[in-house]
């Protein structure tokens, strides 16, 4: 779960909060009590960096790219003009 800051525009207090992305952003200041709480925008805490980080990179022996396998996928029968798929 992403972390997120927040600042109080009463008090000026800085906190961070470990929230799910789809979690409403927090409004309530635990310093003052005010409903002035504000989401920041700050930089993410870490890059990815080297290997590892692409489909191709785990693929291994006699495992083909997914984009290659679906592009290689026989035409139906029919010519794709009905619903049979």
């Amino acid at each position: 779960m992403p972390i997120y800051e927040y600042e109080c525009k009463a008090c000026n207090h800085h906190m961070e909060a470990i929230q799910k992305m789809s979690d409403a952003p927090l409004t309530e200041c635990p310093s003052c009590g005010k409903n002035e709480l504000s989401k920041l925008i700050s930089a993410a805490g870490f890059r990815l960096k080297g290997g590892g980080w692409y489909e191709t990179d785990f693929k291994g022996g006699s495992k083909k790219n997914v984009a290659e396998s679906e592009s290689k996928a026989p035409a139906p029968a029919c010519g794709g003009s009905c619903a049979c798929d």
